[in-house]
C-alpha cells in the first residue's frame, strides 16, 4: 500500500495538510499500544509495524520536498544522486554567488541588514523554484517529471543554504 492510499488521498502534490494530520491521528489511535495491551505478542508486533509505517508515511507526505520525491518515485522517475554533477552551469554559478554572499555576512558593515538581505534573497529564489516544481508535478509528463526531479534537487541546495544562514546567524548572535 502506498502512502497516499494509506491516508485515503489522491496521489498528487497538493494536499490538505490539516486533513493529513487528522487522518494520521486517527490511524495512530487505531494501532496505539494501549489497544493491544491484552493482545498476543504477534498482534502487538503487527501494531508496532503499522504504527511505524504510518509515521514514515506521515513524515514523507507532510514535508513538501519529501512528498515530491515520493510522488516522482511512484511515477517511475529516477531521482538524481545528490553527488551527481549538475548540468545547469547557471545554477552552479548562482550557488557559488550565494555561498560568497553568506561568507561575507560576518564581515558586513551592518550584519543585521546582511542577514535580512540574504534571507530575502534565498526565500525569493526558493519560492520561485518551488512554484516551478509544482507546475512540473501537475503537468505529470515524463519530461515534466524529470524537470521536477531536478527542481527538487535544486531546492535542497537552497535548503542547505538556508540552514547555513541560520547557523551563521546563531554564531553571530550567540556571542
Amino acid at each position: 500500500m502506498d502512502y497516499f492510499q494509506l491516508f485515503g488521498l489522491t496521489p498528487t502534490f497538493q494536499l490538505d495538510t490539516n486533513q493529513l494530520t487528522q487522518t494520521y491521528q486517527t490511524l495512530q489511535k487505531s494501532v496505539h499500544p494501549d489497544r493491544f495491551a491484552h493482545a498476543s505478542s504477534q498482534e502487538q508486533l503487527v501494531a508496532v509495524q503499522k504504527s511505524s509505517m504510518i509515521n514514515d508515511a506521515y513524515q514523507t507526505l507532510k514535508l513538501p520536498l519529501k512528498r515530491a520525491e515520493y510522488l516522482l518515485s511512484m511515477r517511475g522517475t529516477e531521482l538524481p544522486n545528490e553527488q551527481a554533477s549538475f548540468q545547469d552551469t547557471a545554477f552552479l554559478m548562482r550557488q557559488m554567488e550565494l555561498r560568497e554572499m553568506l561568507g561575507d555576512i560576518q564581515s558586513a558593515a551592518n550584519v543585521d541588514d546582511a542577514i535580512f538581505a540574504a534571507n530575502q534573497e534565498l526565500e525569493s529564489e526558493y519560492q520561485s523554484l518551488f512554484v516551478e516544481m509544482q507546475k512540473q508535478l501537475e503537468e505529470n509528463t515524463s519530461e515534466a517529471n524529470q524537470q521536477a526531479s531536478e527542481s527538487v534537487r535544486k531546492l535542497k541546495f537552497y535548503q542547505k543554504l538556508q540552514h547555513e544562514l541560520d547557523r551563521i546567524e546563531d554564531l553571530i548572535f550567540d556571542d
